[in-house]
């Protein structure tokens, strides 16, 4: 018993202990629950194991998925029936469910959070398997582009993603005045300040549509619909900015 205790403890310890085997080479029978159960009596290594159960039970069930929040939330979601805007009911984070972008990035769509593009010869390729975008492209490397299309192409890419990024640091300002405002809140003698904290949320929100945005009009600047986009997002920046 004591080497079987040593043995599931480490297994468990390695994040390996589901579908492990019988110590013996020749022996490939797995160890029930109830036999585990039965052997560890430490509260703690218990707690690990069953945390790998539900890990690997969540893995296998095509409809749940983690909480994507990088800031971490251990709250499983059902895939099911969430569209955009459902949020965790415990952090409040969006999730994408359709890509690996941990976060619902409307109105940019999946293709466009995966896409990167050459500055020299415009040239799109995936950013994860760096395969070409269009596969009838050429060696990028040795293209043969207009030194002013490149520079034009790399100011424009430059352009969207300073306001891109400015948007993000805006969304994070915003978060943070709210969480500071809840504080407050606790205070005696501070008045409602709800209403308060509902503007700090719509303000979060439209940050984080516009730095999409900036996304989504980079990657469908030759659209017909543009202009009505890009009127949208400057009408939406202007009341932002306001709030």
């Amino acid at each position: 018993q004591p080497c079987w205790r040593e043995y599931l403890t480490t297994r468990i310890e390695q994040n390996m202990v589901v579908n492990c085997t019988c110590p013996i080479s020749e022996c490939r029978a797995q160890p029930t629950t109830a036999f585990i159960y039965s052997i560890l009596s430490s509260q703690e290594i218990i707690a690990k194991y069953e945390k790998a159960l539900l890990r690997r039970y969540v893995e296998c069930c095509s409809n749940l998925t983690w909480c994507t929040n990088p800031q971490g939330c251990d709250q499983i979601l059902l895939k099911d029936g969430l569209g955009y805007g459902a949020a965790c009911s415990k952090c409040s984070w969006i999730s994408c469910f359709n890509c690996s972008f941990p976060e619902a990035h409307y109105p940019a769509s999946c293709s466009h959070m995966s896409r990167m593009t050459c500055a020299k010869c415009n040239h799109g390729f995936c950013w994860r398997c760096l395969k070409p975008w269009r596969p009838n492209h050429k060696d990028y490397y040795n293209c043969s582009a207009m030194v002013s299309k490149a520079a034009w192409q790399e100011k424009r890419f430059q352009d969207y993603n300073e306001r891109c990024t400015f948007h993000h640091h805006a969304r994070e300002f915003a978060i943070s005045l709210r969480n500071s405002i809840s504080s407050i809140r606790e205070m005696p003698k501070i008045r409602n300040l709800t209403f308060v904290l509902d503007a700090c949320k719509v303000l979060e929100q439209a940050r984080k549509v516009l730095a999409y945005s900036c996304v989504y009009s980079y990657y469908n600047q030759d659209t017909e619909s543009m202009d009505i986009v890009e009127q949208q997002t400057e009408s939406l920046e202007l009341l932002t900015n306001a709030l």
